[in-house]
């Protein structure tokens, strides 16, 4: 059989830009991750790297100056990228959403002006949905727009921004009066443009700080402060018009955000596995490696057939939605599945490191901490468990 998580039916392009993805993530990533990561420093020069292949522009249109790539090679490259570093991946991720949302909700006015640039990495995209006291239920956010004039005026704190600090453009979802009877559609995504860096990047825009991390490090996680931020009504995403359309928006975003997840617990576990299956074959236990001991045997069996079903999942959550098809179910599904899954593959491969595994110099020491952060991001699992129940209802309602 070939290696693991292999897609059928890829082009040649696609082959190609995932032999690049992987050889660079093999070369620049992975020999720099572990003290990047420890050290909590910035990757400025595997961005650099990410710039020269173009990789910010991935599934931009050619006609804004980006490779017009689906999602099912962005989320096959997320999925190298995280194999390498998740933080990596962390970086390209909101990007890559803010750069959909734009694309596919965005006027002709935000398309022009800010695509080629997040083409080129020199917009970076943040995308802010999540408020303190809110977590997963969207519902409750209390950031506001206020109509001023030709204006909105928008105050309030959001949380948990990556790449909040570097990107230059930030999608944020804020109540707004529209009259709707739904508070869903009492909400609007505006598209918040700043200087990077931390404090006051934009009048009335405070990004505090860092936010500390048990994991998922090197890329930054922060807050958000509006207070008094005013803006055009051109910012909405989509133009005036598109008041009232936030909540939906940022939901075909967000279906984006769980393929990506789950691709990066996919990449997350196939390095596990490697580093797994590696060491079983080197460490000696009672004469012999510790792969020819069945229980160690069975838990690879039982680690790569998890991924299998996880790569299955999400290859197909993609292939959906570049087919223009809803995909929240299978998004959903496969979100829950590979990061579950991935928590359970590195906590085995953990295992089979034995005391090692509990070693700052090993690698897998990192993958532990970084594992349970995809069981929260994009949704949690129960989340996602509603989700699908509630589409599996509606299809099969009697």
């Amino acid at each position: 059989m070939a290696r693991l998580a292999q897609t059928p039916g890829l082009t040649d392009v696609q082959q190609s830009i995932l032999e690049t993805v992987r050889d660079f993530a093999d070369k620049e990533i992975i020999p720099h991750a572990q003290r990047l990561e420890h050290a909590d420093e910035y990757p400025n020069d595997i961005l650099d790297g990410m710039r020269e292949m173009g990789l910010f522009g991935l599934t931009i249109d050619e006609e804004y100056g980006g490779l017009g790539e689906s999602l099912l090679t962005y989320a096959l490259v997320v999925e190298q990228l995280s194999r390498g570093w998740m933080s990596i991946s962390g970086i390209v991720n909101t990007h890559f959403i803010v750069a959909y949302l734009i694309s596919q909700h965005g006027s002709a006015e935000q398309k022009a002006r800010l695509l080629p640039k997040m083409a080129t990495g020199e917009v970076r995209g943040a995308f802010s949905m999540s408020e303190p006291e809110t977590g997963s239920d969207v519902s409750a956010i209390k950031s506001r727009a206020v109509r001023d004039g030709d204006n909105y005026v928008l105050n309030g704190q959001k949380m948990w921004l990556t790449n909040g600090a570097y990107s230059s453009v930030v999608a944020t979802l804020v109540k707004t009066d529209t009259g709707a009877e739904s508070v869903y559609g009492n909400m609007s995504t505006f598209l918040l443009e700043k200087e990077p860096g931390f404090g006051e990047t934009a009048p009335g825009l405070t990004i505090p700080g860092k936010i500390e991390k048990m994991g998922y490090k090197g890329v930054e996680t922060t807050e958000m402060v509006l207070d008094g931020v005013t803006v055009p009504d051109s910012a909405i995403l989509g133009g005036a018009d598109q008041v009232g359309r936030g909540f939906y928006q940022m939901m075909d975003g967000i279906e984006v955000g769980r393929v990506n997840v789950a691709a990066r617990a996919c990449g997350i576990s196939i390095r596990a596995f490697e580093l797994a299956v590696g060491y079983a074959q080197q460490r000696k236990t009672f004469g012999q490696p510790l792969a020819k001991h069945q229980a160690i045997a069975f838990k690879l069996a039982e680690m790569g057939t998890k991924i299998e079903a996880a790569h299955a999942l999400m290859v197909n959550a993609a292939r959906l939605k570049d087919a223009g098809q809803r995909n929240d179910v299978e998004a959903g599904m496969a979100k829950l599945l590979a990061s579950e899954y991935c928590a359970e593959v590195v906590q085995e491969a953990f295992r089979i490191h034995g005391g090692y595994g509990y070693s700052k110099e090993y690698e897998i020491e990192r993958l532990m901490r970084e594992a349970p952060f995809l069981l929260i991001g994009e949704g949690t699992s129960e989340i996602q468990k509603t989700i699908i129940s509630r589409g599996l209802l509606k299809e099969y309602k009697l």
